[in-house]
C-alpha cells in the first residue's frame, strides 16, 4: 500500500470515475518520438490504471479511447490506433477475467473495422460475467452523437405514438443513452493540461467534479489516479444545495 493509499477514506471512493486520456502524441514529440508511440506507451497507462481502480473497489472506470473526432485525424494514425485497440484488448481479456473485470464498450460501434468490431465484441463477451470494475471504452464516441441518437429514438417512439412530448423527462432521455445502465461519473479526470471536456460525456457530467492535470497520459499511473480521488474526496458535493443544507442532511 502505498502513502497515497493511506490518504484515501474507503467509505468516501467515487463510484464512477471517466478519464478523458490526453497527451501521449505531446509526451512523444517531448522525446522526439512518433506520436504513435505515445498511444503504445499510454497502454501502459491503461493497465495502471484499470488495476489500481479495480484494486480500490471503484464500480465504474470510463475511457475516452477514440472519439468520432478522431476519425479527422491522419489515416496512419487512425489506423494505428484502431490496430493497437484490437491488439490491447486480445492481449488484455485474460487478465481481465482473472481480476474480475467487465467491458462494455459505448459509441458508434458501426464505423468500426469489421476486425475491430469483432476483437471489442469478444472481450465483451468474454468478461460478461466479471462482477467486480465495469470498464467502459468510449470508441468512436462523442456526446452530440449520443444525445442525437436518443433524440431520433424519442421522436420515433413518439411518430408512432408510444410515448408523447409530455411524457419525456430528464429519466427517459438518460434510459436512451448508451449508458442508460451506468451512474453518472463523479468525477471526470483529464490529463495532459488542456482543461475542456472536449464533447465527452456532455449529459452525464451535469454535476461531475472536474480534475485537470498537466500530466501526460503515459505518465498517468497508480498515484496520479489516487491524487485524483484524494483531491475529489476533499470537495463538498452540493448539487445546487448549500452547504448547511449539505451539513443537516448529514445528521
Amino acid at each position: 500500500m502505498t502513502h497515497q493509499t493511506e490518504r484515501i477514506d474507503m467509505q468516501r471512493l467515487p463510484r464512477h470515475i471517466a478519464i478523458i486520456m490526453d497527451g501521449n502524441g505531446r509526451w512523444a514529440r517531448s522525446r522526439g518520438n512518433r506520436r504513435t508511440d505515445g498511444h503504445i506507451v499510454g497502454v501502459e497507462s491503461v493497465r495502471a490504471v484499470i488495476e489500481a481502480a479495480s484494486e480500490l473497489g471503484i464500480g465504474y472506470l470510463t475511457l475516452y479511447a477514440f472519439s468520432t473526432e478522431n476519425w479527422n485525424r491522419p489515416r496512419e494514425e487512425v489506423d494505428m490506433l484502431l490496430n493497437l485497440i484490437v491488439s490491447v484488448l486480445a492481449n488484455e481479456t485474460e487478465g481481465m477475467k482473472r481480476n474480475n473485470v467487465r467491458l462494455r464498450m459505448i459509441g458508434d460501434i458501426d464505423r468500426l473495422t469489421p476486425e475491430a468490431r469483432a476483437s471489442l465484441e469478444n472481450s465483451m463477451a468474454e468478461t460478461s460475467g466479471g462482477t467486480g470494475l465495469q470498464v467502459n471504452l468510449a470508441i468512436s464516441y462523442s456526446s452530440r452523437w449520443e444525445i442525437t441518437e436518443a433524440m431520433k429514438k424519442l421522436a420515433q417512439l413518439a411518430a408512432e405514438g408510444k410515448i408523447k412530448p409530455e411524457d419525456i423527462t430528464e429519466e427517459t432521455i438518460s434510459s436512451h443513452l448508451t449508458t442508460a445502465s451506468i451512474p453518472d461519473p463523479d468525477i471526470l479526470i483529464r490529463t495532459g493540461g488542456e482543461q475542456r471536456v472536449s464533447n465527452y460525456l456532455l449529459w452525464q457530467i451535469a454535476y461531475s467534479e472536474l480534475y485537470f492535470t498537466d500530466i501526460y497520459w503515459p505518465d498517468f499511473r497508480k498515484e496520479a489516479l489516487e491524487q485524483a480521488i484524494i483531491d475529489y474526496q476533499s470537495r463538498e458535493r452540493r448539487f445546487g444545495l448549500t452547504s448547511d443544507q449539505i451539513k443537516t442532511a448529514k445528521k
